[in-house]
């Protein structure tokens, strides 16, 4: 990993390169205008980036509502990307392990990432975890880390942000 790397809120004058960098990251758009669809809506709960003299990663934590659950404060981790000539380098793990210790600081209960188990295991989201969970993104790549005993608990219906609906 870069020695000058900082992770910090997303600023506004970050929003160019984060559109730029999902779009490098995962070979089209999809992702960077999922990350501007929330942007728009109000639904970034979370967006920090991974600064070492230019924005080299990005994570975002949209809120998701929970029908049978309403007092669980739960969150979607997606997407989260980072430049290719950075990548395999830990910049990744880093933005998300400090996400995850701000949202639990903030009092989240519950996460959901759709990914690879063996990397996102490395975190704590299993996909065990999100077996009682209903969403559109069922399967097992669907995981969770409960943070809270209410996290844990949580189950039924899971509603994303209306971004989501928009990614082709």
């Amino acid at each position: 990993m870069t020695a000058d790397l900082r992770i910090r809120p997303e600023e506004l004058n970050d929003r160019t390169a984060i559109h730029a960098l999902h779009a490098a990251a995962f070979g089209g758009p999809a992702e960077a205008n999922l990350v501007d669809g929330l942007r728009r809506d109000g639904d970034l709960a979370l967006s920090l980036v991974a600064f070492a003299d230019e924005v080299i990663g990005h994570v975002a934590f949209s809120p998701l509502i929970l029908a049978e659950s309403p007092d669980v404060r739960a969150y979607a981790l997606a997407p989260v990307a980072v430049l290719p000539a950075f990548q395999n380098q830990g910049v990744g793990a880093a933005l998300i392990e400090d996400a995850l210790q701000r949202l639990a600081d903030q009092g989240a209960d519950l996460i959901l990432v759709l990914g690879e188990p063996n990397y996102y295991g490395d975190f704590g989201f299993r996909p065990e975890d999100a077996q009682g969970l209903r969403t559109p993104y069922d399967g097992p790549f669907l995981q969770a880390l409960p943070l809270t005993d209410k996290g844990r608990d949580a189950q039924g219906p899971v509603a994303y942000a209306s971004a989501f609906a928009e990614l082709t």
